[in-house]
């Protein structure tokens, strides 16, 4: 029987950002592994902030399954961490306890720069580039480099061999920034494709010596360039097929009430990124507007065109937010509000 490369991928315990960690099993299968035919598998979680050292073993669940296509018999196993008596989940688990609705549909949009040599990729060695306006969706070695371009297109491509879920990719508004969004139906599934594309990257970054810069503001709060941010797109069924102007504004009502709860999860050092400027509103307020990315969420006019139905984005979440959180805040908010 042929020999996979299991990449057992999970999230570690440091704060307030979790880091990916993985490493590598090698197992006999007759095929291309299905998810229960994957073991759990332990890791010294006193190197990861997780343990410990005279109780060091932690455990990994494998909950999702992607084909590497950078490795021959490659394969991705995204998993929970567990306690050693693999019943509890582990305190920096933060996918086992959200809720979870497969009729709950997510999209995220996950900014980051690149950086090398300690700058966005494209800013010269000292000072700054011309100012923001021809990079969003720009064109052209003087807007976008070369280098960045061939790494985005290397991540869509392996991603899209891995069976997730893109839905597109683009420059962004400063130099050095870029784009990709994903979409997925349930929030556990959603997320697990974003911290798996995530792992992609920072993989496919290796060989260029270039890092991932996930941080909502790298330039500092007071410089005159766009943060990154992750816009959570999301709809449910009910939403989705019955909506309404009342139930949408009592929806409103309810993320308004839970403005704090969304605010801390919705990744660190926000304070930065959401001061009312560079398309955000300022982290202390709440409000919603019609094809308005000045607001915390955005409303399609598309939505409204239809009846108060479809989808919602809201446009709190930054760049470095643990999508397992983002996801199961927005559905517990909802769940708040009836639907009758």
């Amino acid at each position: 029987m042929p020999k996979y490369k299991l990449e057992y991928i999970w999230l570690d315990g440091y704060q307030p950002v979790a880091n990916l960690r993985s490493k590598t099993q090698i197992k006999e299968f007759a095929s291309f592994p299905k998810l229960e035919e994957l073991p759990w598998w332990g890791f010294d979680g006193s190197s990861t902030q997780q343990a410990p050292g005279d109780k060091s073993d932690c455990m990994l669940k494998p909950v999702a399954v992607y084909p590497d296509s950078t490795r021959k018999n490659g394969v991705l196993v995204m998993c929970e961490v567990y306690n050693s008596d693999k019943t509890t989940p582990h305190i920096s688990n933060t996918r086992a306890g959200i809720p979870d609705d497969a009729d709950a549909w997510f999209g995220f949009e996950q900014e980051y720069f690149l950086y090398q040599d300690g700058r966005p990729l494209g800013f010269p060695d000292n000072g700054y580039p011309a100012p923001q306006g021809p990079y969003y969706t720009g064109v052209g070695y003087k807007n976008v480099g070369d280098i960045a371009r061939q790494i985005v297109e290397e991540h869509l491509d392996i991603c899209l061999d891995a069976g997730i879920n893109h839905e597109g990719i683009n420059a962004e508004v400063a130099k050095g920034q870029w784009e990709f969004q994903i979409f997925g139906k349930g929030s556990k599934n959603c997320a697990d494709q974003v911290w798996v594309a995530r792992y992609i990257l920072l993989r496919l970054c290796e060989k260029y010596g270039i890092d991932v810069e996930w941080h909502c503001k790298p330039l500092g709060k007071d410089a005159d360039w766009n943060g990154s941010g992750m816009h959570c797109n999301f709809s449910t069924k009910h939403l989705r097929e019955v909506g309404g102007e009342a139930y949408f504004k009592a929806l409103m009502g309810a993320f308004e009430k839970y403005c704090n709860e969304h605010i801390a999860v919705y990744g660190p050092d926000n304070h930065m990124r959401l001061t009312g400027l560079h398309e955000t509103m300022s982290i202390d307020q709440f409000g919603w507007g019609v094809a308005d990315r000045g607001k915390s969420i955005r409303v399609p006019h598309s939505f409204v065109a239809n009846g108060y139905k479809g989808y919602l984005e809201d446009r709190r979440p930054n760049s470095q937010g643990d999508p397992y959180a983002i996801a199961g805040r927005v559905l517990k908010t909802i769940a708040t509000v009836p639907t009758a």
